[in-house]
């Protein structure tokens, strides 16, 4: 028998995309949600058309998303599964998969989550309970979890009633026991205790909870959410979300939705060499971090595309001085200086998806105590670093960098080179599963060949040859748990390959003297 079936608008309207240039996800059409104002579209049986979810912000709409979402096996939904719920997880071990799930106390026997139990004989019109002459007599309350007035409660067998059953699916924003989120399919139910339910899980994947429909939006990370330690002597942590904060001697205004970090460290130096050639690198990071999320359900069942990327605005500036002897035989000389972690929930749909995002903000400088420098440059761009899934060709890695710098002072001299770079390592993940690890590193490069000396003023002077250079490096790995969408990873690790991007900022050569006015002698 065909039924028609209608899935209920959504909460609110869907996050405008934010998404960096040239990046796009498989089978996503961002402005598609917008246009329908972010609800769903009827859906009958038999039709073609996928169910399209929108994502948003958990603290997005009338005052937050769902804690919860729960999967029964024979959804009602078609070509999606998740239904908001409002079980709880009241405590989650993720080594052993044990939890504990939670209803309101309202609910004395619950037939599916989210939904008081009720019949006809104990409802009266407006739906509410009311007294039932003809209910079969009980000498004691009902406690257990069954909608039969004979069943006995049990606390090593739940009845079938029970708040959740084998085979359920639960998503879940973070909790007690499981602050980066849980994802998990229920195993076997162990009995009731005085906190809800015992269950043990299994660990779940997405399509189980969002079966055909389709989703795709950008969502910022709130800077003030963000959980930061320092872990060098001078840094400084300020953020801005509604603007009209200031910071530093000029009063610059931060950028809305912002995190500001400023760093200042001193570097080693050539052993012997004077004070005036102690080396230090002084400086600030403003990140504007965006989780990008994106998910279609195949046309024939399973994933047809999936992506997952860290997007976000940059910009910094950060000074080098003196001669730093700042890098060993194997590997640069790399200093972090604060650790970042957030869990931002994206309501997708009424699935609490859950992205764990960490960053660990380093200096790093390669120097061969030779270049005695003073280069201080802007810098300002964007980048993109994820994956993309399509069932044709499989996961694929995602880098992108759209940054460009500008120099504030560029001095140098004595033969030699430096690079110093002002760097975040990132992880991103679902539901504490690391799927994209990347490490985006602006740099300042110089090459110096003889003496020389420029300034932002415009005076220069040089002997042999000298070069100030900035760039990016960006580099990184898709990683196994992507799998947590449904799809396949063939590799355990795929590399995101190096992107670098390098542009010139002063140099010269021979022997010249030019004045600020332009004049050269």
């Amino acid at each position: 028998m065909r039924r028609s079936s209608r899935i209920a608008p959504l909460l609110a309207l869907t996050t405008a995309s934010l998404l960096v240039a040239g990046c796009s996800s498989p089978g996503s059409d961002p402005s598609a949600d917008a246009a329908d104002g972010g609800k769903e579209p009827a859906a009958a049986a038999g039709s073609a058309a996928a169910p399209k979810l929108t994502v948003k912000g958990s603290d997005d709409g009338d005052g937050g998303g769902a804690q919860s979402a729960v999967a029964r096996p024979g959804g009602s939904h078609p070509g999606r599964l998740a239904e908001k719920s409002a079980l709880k997880v009241a405590s989650f071990d993720r080594n052993s998969g044990r939890a504990v799930i939670t209803a309101p106390a309202m609910w004395p026997s619950p037939s599916r989550p989210g939904v008081p139990s009720k019949s006809p004989e104990s409802s009266g019109p407006s739906g509410s309970p009311t007294a039932t002459p003809s209910a079969p007599a009980s000498t004691a309350p009902s406690t257990g979890p069954s909608d039969n007035p004979s069943a006995t409660p049990s606390k090593s067998a739940p009845a079938p009633h029970a708040d959740v059953a084998v085979g359920d699916v639960i998503a879940s924003a973070p909790a007690p026991g499981a602050p980066q989120g849980v994802l998990a399919k229920v195993t076997k139910v162990v009995g009731k205790t005085d906190r809800g339910t015992e269950v043990n899980t299994t660990p779940a994947t997405l399509d189980a909870l969002l079966g055909g429909s389709t989703a795709h939006g950008t969502v910022p990370v709130d800077p003030s959410a963000m959980k930061v330690e320092p872990i060098a002597p001078k840094v400084k942590v300020s953020w801005a979300k509604t603007g009209g904060l200031h910071f530093g001697p000029k009063g610059a205004t931060l950028p809305l939705g912002r995190l500001r970090l400023d760093v200042g460290a001193s570097l080693p130096t050539p052993a012997g060499g004077p004070v005036s050639a102690e080396a230090s690198a002084t400086g600030y990071v403003q990140l504007a971090p965006k989780v990008d999320f994106s998910y279609e359900g195949g046309k024939g069942g399973g994933v047809g595309g999936a992506s997952l990327t860290l997007s976000g605005d940059w910009s910094s500036q950060w000074e080098l001085k003196g001669r730093a002897a700042a890098s060993t035989e194997a590997k640069p000389l790399r200093l972090p200086f604060a650790k970042l972690h957030a869990d931002p929930v994206i309501q997708v749909g009424p699935v609490p998806v859950v992205v764990n995002l960490d960053l660990t903000c380093y200096l790093q400088v390669d120097a061969d105590g030779k270049a005695s420098v003073d280069v201080k440059q802007d810098l300002k761009g964007d980048f993109t670093v994820g994956g993309s899934y399509q069932l044709a060709k499989g996961w694929a890695p995602i880098a992108k960098a759209k940054m460009h710098g500008t120099p504030v002072r560029a001095t140098a001299a004595a033969a030699g080179k430096v690079k110093a770079s002002l760097g975040a390592e990132a992880s991103v993940g679902l539901y504490g599963a690391v799927g994209v690890t990347a490490d985006v590193a602006p740099y300042l490069r110089a090459e110096v060949a003889g003496t020389a000396s420029a300034d932002s003023n415009g005076s220069a002077s040089a002997t042999g040859s000298w070069a100030a250079y900035g760039g990016i490096d960006v580099s990184g790995a898709l990683r196994a748990h992507l799998d947590i969408f449904g799809t396949p990873i063939f590799d355990r690790r795929i590399p995101l390959g190096t992107l670098n991007r390098e542009w010139k900022l002063a140099g010269g050569k021979g022997t010249v003297s030019r004045t600020p006015a332009g004049k050269q002698h």
